[in-house]
């Protein structure tokens, strides 16, 4: 739980100053990842709320679109609203729940996964895709600043 009150603070630190961007700034192409900062932003958003299906309902899901959150707004709301429902998820776990195997894939291809492992994996990818936000931004003159876990615990 601890990871995930990180990855929260870390996404909300991205998310705000994104809002000082213009929205041509938050959806202008560039070379990073996801191809903007729009772009990289519902990768995250799209990717937490993947995996919490996953592990939660043992069901892959849908890669949503930029037709369906086309701005920062609608992103950000979507966004408050995964939060939740990942807290819902976490909070009804146990230890046997957080070492129970979960299996996905295809049938010529299965992988099996420890579900924490699963967890923990979300928390690394968004630090991975929170990084490319924060030069984004940088770039555009708004850095977030440090998003570091020990600044995090810090301000805890």
């Amino acid at each position: 739980k601890l990871m995930f009150e990180y990855n929260f603070w870390a996404n909300k630190r991205i998310l705000t100053m994104a809002e000082q961007l213009t929205s041509e700034q938050v959806m202008q192409s560039n070379n990073h990842s996801w191809g903007s900062l729009h772009g990289t932003l519902l990768h995250i958003l799209d990717t937490e709320y993947a995996w919490r299906v996953l592990c939660q309902h043992g069901k892959s899901s849908p890669v949503w679109t930029a037709d369906e959150y086309p701005d920062l707004t609608s992103i950000q709301a979507r966004w408050e609203k995964e939060e939740q429902a990942i807290w819902d998820y976490l909070n009804s776990l146990n230890t046997d729940d957080l070492e129970g195997v979960i299996t996905y894939g295809t049938a010529d291809n299965q992988r099996h996964r420890v579900l924490w492992h699963c967890l923990y994996h979300v928390v690394n990818h968004g630090t991975q895709h929170r990084s490319e936000c924060a030069v984004m931004l940088t770039d555009f003159g708004h850095s977030p600043g440090d998003v570091d876990f020990t600044v995090f615990l810090n301000q805890r």
